[in-house]
């Protein structure tokens, strides 16, 4: 199974990053494992999020930008509102990165 690096950028993503790295720096762990906990990190939010996540949100704003780069769709909306079963979220400025699911069954 083909992965993305984006979770890696998720609060939990960088706080595994950070305390790998520390590990690492302090010769508890060796960097191959560091490497193998991460690509088995990317693995797991990807196979997480598309078995356990059933919820469904929808999203309105105003887009500020949009940009596809290799495959990888990046939007920033300003004066977005999520809603989740009647129950809506303003946020103020959100960034939203999506990859075709399908490559990552290639």
């Amino acid at each position: 199974m083909a992965t993305f690096e984006l979770y890696r950028r998720s609060t939990i993503g960088m706080c595994l990053t950070e305390t790998l790295d520390e590990m690492v720096q302090n010769g508890t762990l060796s960097p191959e494992l560091a490497i193998q906990v991460l690509v088995q990190f990317d693995k797991s939010m990807t196979e997480a999020l598309e078995t356990q996540v059933k919820s469904k949100v929808s999203i309105k704003g105003h887009l500020h930008t949009y940009r596809f780069c290799d495959n990888v769709w990046t939007f920033i909306l300003q004066d977005a509102v999520f809603k989740n079963e009647d129950n809506p979220e303003n946020v103020g400025r959100v960034k939203i990165v999506a990859c075709d699911s399908k490559l990552l069954s290639q």
